[in-house]
Formats: structure tokens, sequence, C-alpha cells
């Protein structure tokens, strides 16, 4: 049939690895600022609460579950440079007014929120960019790429709290340009830093990025948004419906493996202070550095995951992600006798104040600053009395909890790349666009969802229900999963173009 040319070849393929380094850049501007928020929110505007930290690490979700359909939509009918300029170019300001939300006489810490949200409407660009990829590429290499597009994604979680760390050296005060009113200290220069990538990104789509699309079988086919790039139609392929079903089963799937992962990552910090009686301190330290690992971990599954799905398909991997997720939760429901330690300082002193709720909207590393009174020299450790079910709930145990973050770990990546992977190749050559904004729009949701789902059950009737209701979920979406199963095949093969 048509053959696709070395050049074409090489150029399609450097564009893509164009999208993959947005897509490392997009996650950067999410973590490199998130352990510095909440001290940077007491410097600034003195009137934040805790609870309003929650609101301003929920915005970047929010922002992006919105933007999402939007780029989509537009990158369907117009050249993919537009929304993935004018999305990066959101970023950069948004790191900017974040940068300069000191400036202002009050009002700062909405300031701060706007510059959140922004930077979450500019990685919106998420939908555009894993649309591209499934346009740029045939079915046999899908899986590769949606794999390096995740492992990208997760580096850059990894590596942004790294660069924080680095720029702490600079310290609070740091130095300040009295002509522009900037400062230069621990909490401007990251921001400072990924608005730097943010241009450097915007000048690399410019000159290196260029409009590729290829059939199911790696034929060179004429885009819409292709600028006469192309110029081999082959518009036939087109032809057919795409299955609804397996989409909007896709969505949900996708939906709860999000949840449930944001729900791990909230509740690390607060289960692991009140099991262990860790400080918060030491429990920011510790869920940091696993945490870490996970992420490591999980870019080395995206790996194995890629040389799998060959001799074992999508669904079959995706079904397996599920059952260890599942397996994960499972072995984190309490089972021994011994009950946790009890915070027994909070019945000597009712001064102290336990705002376990508030806790638990917020993810591990906000709690890295918090302040006890300052008439207080110990910080009360152990299970609160706040939480009535600490007097009959047995503990869950450390190696209950460590197995369940090695197997969640593993399980996680692989439901996310295998769930991208069976969406694009169900929607096969239509614009994927819109579609890929849903998606990334019902992920975002689910990041917004899972930490209030889990403060609430979690603070109220404890890590027995939480957990049982978290495995409930996931053999409810394994149901979904079987039901749908025999659908969530690729486009070609659907319309009898290609063999599975």
């Amino acid at each position: 049939d048509v053959v696709e040319t070395q050049e074409h070849y090489k150029s399609r393929w450097r564009s893509i690895w164009i999208m993959y380094l947005t897509m490392f850049l997009s996650s950067v501007g999410f973590s490199i600022v998130i352990m510095s928020v909440w001290p940077y929110l007491q410097k600034i505007d003195p009137t934040a609460d805790a609870s309003f930290l929650g609101w301003i690490i929920a915005s970047y979700s929010i922002g992006q579950m919105v933007a999402s359909p939007l780029f989509g939509l537009w990158s369907n009918y117009r050249p993919r440079r537009e929304p993935l300029v004018v999305s990066t170019a959101i970023s950069v300001a948004a790191n900017c007014l974040y940068a300069y939300v000191h400036v202002p006489h009050s009002h700062n810490k909405y300031y701060m929120l706007t510059a959140r949200a922004l930077v979450g409407f500019g990685a919106g660009n998420v939908a555009v960019v894993r649309s591209y990829i499934a346009g740029a590429t045939s079915l046999t290499e899908r899986t590769s790429a949606m794999a390096n597009t995740s492992a990208c994604q997760a580096v850059g979680f990894i590596l942004g709290p790294v660069f924080q760390t680095c720029f702490t050296l600079i310290g609070e005060e740091g130095a300040t340009w009295e002509l522009i009113h900037l400062q230069l200290n621990m909490y401007t220069a990251p921001v400072l830093f990924g608005a730097l990538l943010g241009v450097i990104n915007i000048i690399l789509i410019f000159a290196i990025f260029r409009e590729h699309r290829v059939d199911d079988m790696g034929r060179q086919c004429k885009s819409i948004n292709s600028e006469g790039e192309e110029n081999d139609a082959l518009d036939q392929d087109t032809v057919g419906n795409v299955d609804h079903v397996a989409v909007v089963a896709l969505n949900v799937l996708f939906f709860v493996i999000l949840f449930v992962f944001a729900v791990f990552e909230t509740i690390a910090t607060p289960l692991t202070m009140d099991m262990y009686s860790w400080t918060r301190k030491e429990a920011v330290f510790y869920n940091g550095i696993i945490l870490s690992v996970i992420g490591i971990e999980s870019v080395i599954v995206f790996m194995v995951v890629k040389m799998l799905s060959k001799k074992t398909g999508e669904r079959a991997i995706l079904h397996g992600g599920l059952v260890i997720v599942l397996i994960g939760f499972f072995i984190l429901l309490p089972w021994g006798k011994k009950l946790p330690n009890m915070q027994w300082q909070e019945i000597k002193n009712n001064s102290i104040p336990r705002t376990v709720p508030t806790e638990m909207l917020m993810p591990f590393w906000s709690l890295q600053e918090m302040q006890l009174p300052s008439n207080h020299t110990a910080e009360p450790v152990g299970c609160p009395l706040t939480q009535s079910w600490c007097l009959n709930t047995p503990m869950v145990y450390l190696a209950q909890y460590l197995s369940s973050d090695v197997l969640i770990g593993l399980g996680y990546p692989v439901c996310n790349v295998m769930s991208y992977t069976l969406y694009s190749k169900i929607l096969g050559p239509k614009p994927q666009g819109v579609y890929m904004g849903w998606l990334t729009a019902s992920g975002s949701g689910a990041r917004i969802l899972g930490p209030v789902f889990v403060s609430q059950i979690y603070t109220h009737l404890g890590p027995r229900w939480a957990f049982s209701l978290i495995c409930g979920v996931v053999v409810l979406s394994l149901l979904l999963l079987e039901i749908v199963y025999k659908r969530l095949i690729a486009f070609s093969v659907r319309y009898g173009r290609m063999q599975e």
C-alpha cells in the first residue's frame, strides 16, 4: 500500500517527542510548587486558613477539567499548534502572576487561587497532546507512545518537588528587584523557572512541531488540521460510527482509576499519623519518600507494559491492573486486634485544636509547615478522640500499609496507560480532541471528588468503611469491564479493516 518515507517518519516522531516534553512540563507546573503553597500562602495572606488551601490545591484540577474539552474541541478543527501555544502561554502568564501575588495590599489569597486555577486551565492541553499522539501513531505504535506519554507525566510529578527542594537554598528572603517589584525567593523561583520552561516549550512547538496523521495501519493520511502538510487522503477509513457504549464505559473506568488513586494519595498522611503516632513532620517526610518510590515504580511499570501488551493485549492488562488495585485496598482493611495509640494529650489539654476534616482535604505535602499554638511545646500524636472509631477499630499495621503502597503503585500506572490506549484505539481515525478532553475532564473530576469523599468517610466512619467502599467501587468497575470487554476493540478491527 502506501509506504511512509523516512523523512516523514522522522518528522512525525520529532513532533511526538515535542508532545512528550509538553506533557512533562505540564505535570512539572503542577508539582513544582505544591510543597511550598501552604507556607507561601501564610506569608502573603495571614487571613488564609487550611480550608482555603484545599481550594487552592483543587483549583488546578477544576481549571483543567473546564479547559480540557474546550482545547480538545479547538484541536479538532484548527491546527493543534494553536491550542498548544495558547494553553502554554496561559500557564506561563499564570506562573508569573503567582510570583507577584505578594504585591497587592489585600485579598492576596484570591490572587493565588486565580493563578493556580489558570495553571490548571493551561494544563488542559493534555487532551490535545493525547489526541495528537493517538492520531499520529499506528495501532502497533499506540501502546508504546501512550506509555511514554504517561511516563513523561509521572517523571514530571517526581521531579517537580526535586526542583522545589533545590530552590529552597535561595531562602525565604532571597533577593528583590525593586524596579519591577519582583521577589526572587524559594517560593517564587520555582514558578519563574516553570515559566521559563513554558517559553522554551512554545519556541520548540513553533520550530519543530509539524502536524502529522497516520491511519491504524500506519499509512499517511490527510489531517483536518494539517495546513496542507499531508498529501495522501485515506479518508474512506474514517467511515463508521464510534462505539459510544465503549467510550462511556472507559470514561467511567478512568474516573474510578483516578478517584481511588486520589483517595490513596490523600489518606497517606492522616492514616499514618493516626496509626503509627507519627508527627506531621515525620508523616510528610516518610510519605514523601514512599510516594517518590511509587513514582519511580510507575515509570518502570510504564516501560514493562509496552512489551507485555504485545503478548496479552490491552484489555487483559487493564483487567489485571484493576485486580491488583483491589488487592491493594483489600490489604489496607484493619484485620488485627491491636488498637491504635490514642491521642491522650487531648484529654489533658482541651485547648489543642484538632481539625481532622480539614487535614483530610489536604494532600500530604500541605501539612509540612503547619504550626502548633505557641503555648504548646509538644505535638499531640496518635489517633484523636474526635474520631470515635479510634476506640474500636483495629490499627492498620505498617507492613499492611507498605504492601498496599507497592500494589497500588503497580496497578495504578497499568490502568492509567491502558485506559488511554484502549480509548484512542476505539475512537480510531475520528478527530479525538473532544473525546480526549472529556476523558481528561473525568480524571480531573475524580481528583477533586476523591479527597472530599475520603475526608468525610475516613473522619466519621474510619478506615474500615473507607477502604471497604473503595473495594466495592473497584469491584463494580471490574463488573463493568466484564460487561463491555468484547466491545473494547480498535475501530479498524470493529469494521473488519484489520485483524485483532
